[in-house]
């Protein structure tokens, strides 16, 4: 791949993000920089760096495109209230991939995103965790 100025943007501001953007949040951002970029040129070198093992998309069920610069096998939670996906991680995912093994066969990679409602707006509002389930 070779370099590019816009892609070297999209580079840096996805570096160490935990907030999932989708490629119009990455658009937004990185057009501050670069007023001339357009969304498909965002959205294109986004699916480059996918390609290239340095992001993965993220797909929750909701037809939005995600893009996560963690690209170790991991599960995502997407909370109904606030819209937000964190990272999803521990032994529980480690025993899915074993059990699936012994169970069906290798397994090369998975997509897995729990859905519900967040700690933070549990917090807030109470009353969410009676609504759920």
């Amino acid at each position: 791949m070779r370099y590019s100025k816009q892609r070297e943007a999209i580079r840096t501001y996805m570096e160490g993000r935990h907030d999932h953007p989708t490629a119009d949040s990455v658009y937004a951002a990185v057009r501050e920089e670069l007023p001339n970029i357009s969304l498909g040129t965002v959205y294109r070198n986004l699916m480059q760096l996918v390609d290239a093992g340095e992001l993965q998309v993220v797909n929750t069920g909701d037809n939005i495109s995600r893009f996560d610069p963690t690209t170790t096998e991991h599960a995502h939670f997407q909370c109904h209230e606030c819209g937000r996906v964190f990272d999803v991680d521990g032994p529980v995912l480690r025993d899915l991939t074993n059990l699936t093994k012994d169970s069906c066969g290798e397994v090369d990679s998975y997509a897995l995103c729990f859905t519900g409602i967040c700690n933070e707006c549990l917090a807030k509002n109470p009353a969410l965790h009676h609504s759920v389930n």
